[in-house]
């Protein structure tokens, strides 16, 4: 039985925080919502809760609260779930700054690459003192959708989901905690490892832009097994090449999207395409119908860019990463690279690399 005194403030009433709002309210647990515009919650503050629908979680979550208001569902919490996109992080923690106390615990779900850095460097440059800790997630454990007013479907629960802290040492802690709602969670050895083994930044971007034609179209396609075909797989696994040899470069072994897919899911095959197919938890996923979305508006800037950035950083040739960039850009009229979670936005420009590994577990680098 979940100890009925944590309590959870849910940030983010979108696909992943209204689920994740859900299950822990079945699951028995205090959990309070919070999101930027009051409209999202009419729905659920109508209900009292959440409605989830799907194979491995099906039922309603009682929600204690829902505001928003960061101040009235933050003070007296003790783990705050940020589920939203990455490009939302930073104004999630101004939304924290102001109230959050000592011992309390932030978990980025997920933090693409670097997140859990950005989060904890715009914390301090607000002044913000309390003694936190920060943690971000490799992946976000739900595939999951909004469904109607006050419901999502929960299409798979994941099997294993690493979670690293800014400060390594605070990982069993922290782990400690967030297990009692959600055993899936394991440790993730490092902010480092959780932000390179972030597969969203191959299969986001590289899928909406080998499918641009499909996307717009009214017609509805599952996103991930129609998407997929022989050839756009070959190009994934280029692409995931790339980003496994910018970890080995900065002395990480990063797991490859066809080992993620089985650690994941259990999704087995002898390439990435049979792989991604023998996966039942994107079965039923259809395709965004625009491209303005976070495929590709938060998972270039906030994945792909940060890779692409160290990769610079230590000679490691990245093409594949840079052509979607550069399309993403093109497209939306938007330097992705220079809004982006760049080593000199990050502050890590100047950092050689024992200095970043030292960063990595959170020790002093200087």
């Amino acid at each position: 039985m979940p100890d009925k005194r944590l309590v959870f403030c849910v940030m983010g009433a979108g696909h992943g925080g209204l689920a994740m709002t859900g299950h822990l309210g079945l699951l028995g647990f205090d959990v309070r919502l919070y999101n930027r515009t009051r409209a999202r919650l009419e729905a659920v503050l109508s209900r009292g809760g959440v409605e989830i629908e799907g194979e491995e979680v099906c039922g309603f979550g009682p929600v204690t609260a829902a505001s928003d208001k960061a101040e009235d569902l933050i003070v007296g919490a003790d783990i705050i779930m940020v589920v939203v996109p990455a490009t939302a992080h930073r104004f999630m923690a101004e939304q924290c700054a102001p109230h959050l106390c000592d011992g309390q615990t932030i978990v980025l779900n997920p933090g693409r690459t670097f997140g859990a850095l950005a989060f904890a460097q715009t914390l301090q440059e607000l002044g913000c003192t309390a003694d936190v800790t920060i943690a971000e997630t490799q992946t976000f454990i739900y595939a999951s959708r909004v469904v109607g007013p006050g419901q999502a479907k929960i299409f798979r629960v994941k099997n294993s989901i690493p979670l690293a802290t800014v400060k390594a040492h605070r990982i069993p802690e922290c782990l400690k905690k967030v297990r009692q709602a959600f055993p899936q969670f394991v440790p993730g050895d490092s902010v480092f490892k959780t932000s390179f083994n972030n597969i969203g930044a191959v299969f986001h971007p590289a899928l909406m832009l080998l499918n641009t034609g499909w996307v717009e179209d009214p017609a509805d396609f599952e996103f991930y097994y129609q998407g997929t075909t022989d050839s756009v797989a070959v190009i994934l696994e280029t692409l995931d090449a790339e980003r496994v040899a910018v970890a080995a470069a900065l002395g990480f072994q990063a797991v490859t999207a066809r080992e993620w897919l089985y650690l994941a899911y259990d999704a087995v095959g002898r390439d990435l395409h049979r792989a991604i197919h023998a996966n039942p938890g994107y079965r039923g996923i259809l395709a965004p119908h625009r491209m303005e979305m976070r495929y590709i508006t938060e998972d270039v800037p906030c994945s792909l860019v940060p890779m692409s950035s160290l990769a610079r950083k230590f000679g490691v040739a990245t093409p594949v990463m840079d052509a979607f960039i550069t399309l993403a850009s093109t497209m939306h009229g938007t330097d992705y690279r220079a809004a982006g979670r760049t080593v000199e936005r990050l502050g890590i420009a100047d950092l050689d690399l024992k200095q970043l590994r030292l960063l990595a577990i959170g020790e002093d680098h200087r």
